[in-house]
């Protein structure tokens, strides 16, 4: 570790603030970052805490029914407090161990976009909406590649809004040294359609796999995609699995995600 400076803004307002001084970057849970600082990877002189700013905490239902979940909530409180999206409460639940669950934010985890994280999943699946200091995005316009979104520098996400669909799961098929999904499959069905979201497996990040999306929304059973694959062109290949080989999962994945789906 190197020495920076460290300010603890109370509010979203004081946060923008500290954040447009040069060479300054945001702290949430710190659960990506800290180690990024430890391995020199970021060195930013001064870190702008949003730990202690309460308006990004929390989770409510909107007049329209959706769940509205705070840029700073942790995984831990979106596990126990989202009760009325299950799948969506599953996935925090099963998100690193205790200690990464009890500090690791929502909204860290979007800003960062790490291509085998859990929530771009759920937040694609879901066709959320991502508000921040300064806009709304829609989910298919936020993810932008492997560790890159449409945040602007020093824009704060400050909350998500999910639509909550008729049914939902997320099955990841986990890497078990660091708890992060080889592939996760988010797959949820609204009135209109269904929407499918793979993360871990493509070199670009979090993707929509249309196919699917197209064979569940007119048949919403596991049968429904027997016949369909993802090309293994573009995905991950490393030490844990092939391209070829996280290519069926995302199959394997996602007929689970449909048979759980509740």
């Amino acid at each position: 570790m190197y020495a920076f400076d460290i300010e603890r803004p109370a509010t979203i307002a004081d946060a923008i603030k500290a954040l447009g001084a040069e060479e300054t970057q945001a702290l949430g849970g710190g659960q990506t970052l800290i180690p990024a600082l430890k391995a020199r990877l970021a060195a930013p002189s001064k870190l702008v805490c949003l730990s202690g700013i309460a308006e990004l905490k929390g989770i409510c239902t909107a007049d329209d029914g959706r769940l509205c979940i705070g840029g700073g909530t942790t995984h831990a409180v979106v596990a126990a407090g989202a009760g009325a999206y299950p799948a969506l409460a599953s996935l925090a639940a099963h998100i690193g161990d205790p200690a990464v669950r009890n500090r690791g934010t929502i909204g860290g985890s979007l800003a960062n976009n790490d291509p085998s994280a859990c929530y771009p999943a759920a937040v694609l699946g879901s066709g959320a909406t991502v508000i921040t200091s300064n806009r709304e995005i829609a989910a298919d316009d936020f993810f932008q590649g492997m560790f890159s979104t449409a945040l602007e520098e020093g824009e704060i996400i400050t909350e998500v809004r999910f639509p909550v669909p008729e049914r939902a799961s997320y099955q990841k098929f986990e890497q078990p040294a660091s708890r992060f999904a080889l592939v996760g499959v988010f797959v949820a069905k609204f009135a209109d359609g269904v929407r499918v979201a793979v993360t871990g497996a493509s070199e670009g990040g979090v993707f929509r796999w249309s196919e699917a999306e197209a064979a569940l929304s007119a048949k919403f059973a596991p049968e429904a995609i027997s016949g369909l694959t993802v090309a293994s062109d573009g995905l991950i290949s490393d030490l844990h699995g092939s391209g070829a080989y996280r290519a069926h999962l995302v199959g394997v994945m996602t007929r689970r995600a449909v048979a759980t789906a509740g």
